[in-house]
């Protein structure tokens, strides 16, 4: 783990010296995870050569670089980035890599919320992680934000590709009018639902732009300690935050640990309803390939379990 910055600065001098002069056809663009990835498929189409960091039902929070990803950055003539502090290992790559390429931090316009308590836990392997920053960095889970990442990524492609701009627009446009439809889509199935069936249990604070955009509650267990089990104490008041708000169901989610969620729905007397996607798509096989894929498979979830009687 100390050496992997010696060891990434050392491939990326060998990439910068094989040549990063006048980058050819197609575009290189790096992107730091999967849906960042998706976003800029959908914008750059054939015209990009895309490279994403972390894949599919990976966590960018625990992701540990490669000499490879330096080696990416080096030669990229474009680099994608969420910003608000979500992709701890970037700034360190970055420096590493000595790439030249401009950094698009595609939150850039977006409202961002503050970070209840300067962060939030995730769980991986059983222990609460703490994210520390002072933005909730899950801006893509709203629509509308969804949309001001597209048009980040439009403006960086032709900026770095202007023979290419015309193609770009093109896309984002077609891309926006999907996100549109998207967003009717989920205003519609929330709206369906009775107005105390509006609450779920999942995993980790990741939820809460969709929550405001679309009047789903998000409960987690936000305060637990960092040791590898929750003290009993926070599961317990979290017990009864489930029984006072009356939440419908509790939620796996693709990135995280199910043990302490699979604890918690014992103790309240609920099951598992199925899982959610957060930080990260399924991969080509599963219910969350794309975005678009992964914001209907979340709403279709939640409309099925909380529609139960």
């Amino acid at each position: 783990m100390k050496d992997w910055l010696t060891r990434i600065a050392a491939w990326s001098a060998i990439a910068i010296s094989a040549g990063s002069a006048l980058h050819a056809e197609p575009l290189k663009v790096v992107a730091t995870f999967s849906i960042l990835g998706d976003f800029a498929a959908a914008v750059g189409g054939e015209r990009i050569a895309l490279r994403t960091l972390v894949g599919p039902d990976s966590d960018a929070h625990v992701y540990e670089p490669r000499p490879s990803d330096a080696i990416a950055l080096a030669r990229a003539d474009v680099i994608l980035t969420n910003g608000l502090e979500f992709e701890g290992f970037m700034s360190r790559l970055i420096a590493a890599s000595g790439t030249e390429a401009p950094i698009t931090v595609l939150t850039e316009g977006v409202e961002s919320m503050e970070e209840p308590g300067g962060g939030h836990y995730h769980y991986v392997d059983g222990r609460a992680i703490f994210h520390a920053g002072a933005h909730d960095p899950h801006a893509w889970q709203s629509v509308a934000n969804a949309k001001v990442y597209v048009g980040n990524i439009a403006a960086a492609f032709c900026d770095a590709d202007a023979s290419g701009c015309q193609s770009y627009e093109a896309n984002a446009a077609a891309y926006l009018a999907d996100l549109d439809a998207l967003d009717g889509e989920i205003r519609s199935a929330i709206a369906a639902l009775p107005g105390d069936r509006r609450t779920v249990v999942v995993a980790h604070n990741a939820f809460r732009y969709f929550e405001t955009a679309y009047g789903v509650t998000f409960l987690s267990p936000q305060g637990v300690s960092t040791e590898s089990e929750a003290a009993a104490a926070d599961v317990a008041g979290l017990i009864r935050q489930i029984r006072e708000t009356g939440a419908g169901a509790i939620f796996a989610e693709n990135i995280s640990d199910t043990r302490l969620l699979e604890q918690i729905g014992r103790e309240a007397g609920m099951a598992l309803a199925g899982t959610l996607y957060s930080d990260a798509l399924s991969g080509p096989e599963g219910p969350a390939s794309t975005y678009l894929a992964m914001m209907r498979h979340n709403t279709a979830a939640l409309a099925t379990a909380l529609a139960a009687q």
